[in-house]
């Protein structure tokens, strides 16, 4: 029988220990704190932006919001960044993607000091984990990294196939897998045979958006499966892997709902948390 990943339940233990060190923290020190900006009224937006938040206040920090309306300019957007970087109370940004179509993603999310880029979608933040350097991770890729480690699964060595050459995921983790000693093939749209790309592979990791795109043609006998896609249909939440044609087929695999996804906001808040840290041991110890 293929092992269920249960991502929830990972997630659950991280979350308890993040609140228990913003506790400690909070005893002797300023509280971190996460804040979101939210441009327009898109529903799914609004669901996840909500979603974090909760998050963020059980874990006991600061959760601190701009809503911005669906007309908001560059120039008033980057404002609201420019005001939320200087302030202290803040050890996180967050700007929700996607953002209304007058807007410019890119340029607003550099505007984020890369100190904290929580999200570490900043080219600076690109730079850092290219280099090697310290840096906050995105939060998906180390949502998948941490999974792969609670499961005991062995990266160095091993073969692994991800699916998928995003910037929020593909491109990323691909760099974190090969930087703990995994033999990486990426896969994408003009890979002429995925088959024989993702066949050989002890882990296989998709993040394509393209609705049951892999199934048991893709996988051998007990690889890992990570499912990083989620879409809705008229029979519920479904992912880029046809997971039930998996079933004793791959070793393990994450389902959806209840894989990568709670893994994210519970990365988000091991981001917000070292980006506090991080920014205490740079401020000078009071005479």
């Amino acid at each position: 029988m293929t092992r269920t990943i249960n991502g929830a339940e990972i997630a659950r233990r991280i979350r308890i220990r993040i609140a228990e060190r913003v506790a400690e923290a909070a005893a002797t020190g300023p509280v971190p704190g996460l804040a979101t900006i939210l441009v327009g009224d898109d529903p799914a937006s609004a669901v996840y932006v909500a979603a974090k938040r909760r998050a963020i206040r059980d874990a006991g920090m600061r959760d601190i919001h701009r809503h911005l309306p669906h007309h908001a300019t560059q120039i008033q957007v980057a404002t609201v960044i420019d005001e939320l970087a200087a302030d202290p109370d803040v050890s996180g940004i967050l700007l929700q993607l996607p953002l209304p179509p007058q807007l410019d993603a890119a340029p607003l999310i550099d505007r984020i000091p890369v100190t904290k880029d929580v999200d570490g979608l900043t080219t600076a933040s690109a730079g850092r984990l290219a280099r090697g350097e310290r840096g906050l991770r995105p939060c998906t890729p180390s949502g998948v990294i941490e999974l792969l480690d609670a499961e005991g699964i062995e990266l160095k060595g091993a073969r692994v196939a991800v699916v998928g050459w995003g910037e929020l995921v593909g491109r990323p983790l691909s760099q974190l897998l090969l930087r703990r000693g995994a033999t990486v093939t990426v896969a994408h749209e003009f890979t002429a045979d995925l088959g024989a790309v993702t066949r050989p592979a002890d882990v296989v990791v998709v993040a394509t958006g393209v609705r049951g795109l892999i199934g048991p043609e893709h996988v051998k006998r007990g690889a890992t499966v990570i499912d990083v896609g989620i879409h809705r249909t008229p029979d519920g939440l479904t992912g880029d892997v046809r997971a039930a044609e998996l079933d004793g087929i791959a070793g393990r695999i994450t389902p959806v709902p209840g894989g990568v996804g709670p893994m994210t906001i519970a990365m988000l808040l091991v981001n917000t948390l070292q980006a506090a840290e991080w920014e205490a041991e740079r401020k000078p110890v009071p005479a």
